[in-house]
């Protein structure tokens, strides 16, 4: 059975498809870019957006507690072993989605991850 999938959209108006997993789901060690999201009523917020090994960032205390906190309910995740291009996914999501930044209600703390 594959995982549902939905696409978020970066400020740049770029589109990243990723595949969608209920809140205690481990992961494989491998890297990619991945949202802490919260579903609502009327669709998707995300509480936090980060990158790298999706194994361990997924499983974060830091950011776990904190999305937790926050009502995050699934995760949304894809690989992505490119370390420069999960980066700039990261902050064009990051810039698009301001309702993941600490000052708005959500976990990340800067802008760039």
């Amino acid at each position: 059975m594959t995982a549902p999938k939905i696409t978020w959209s970066g400020h740049s108006g770029t589109p990243y498809e990723f595949e969608i997993y209920p809140k205690g789901t481990a992961f494989n060690n491998i890297d990619g870019n991945y949202i802490f999201a919260q579903q609502t009523q009327s669709g998707w917020n995300a509480v936090y957006i980060g990158e790298g090994n999706l194994a361990e960032r997924t499983q974060d205390k830091e950011h776990l507690v904190c999305a937790s906190r926050k009502g995050f309910t699934h995760y949304h995740v894809h690989a992505n072993s490119n370390e420069k291009n999960r980066k700039y996914e990261e902050a064009d999501l990051i810039a698009e989605h301001i309702e993941c930044l600490f000052e708005n209600g959500g976990c990340n703390k800067t802008s760039d991850g």
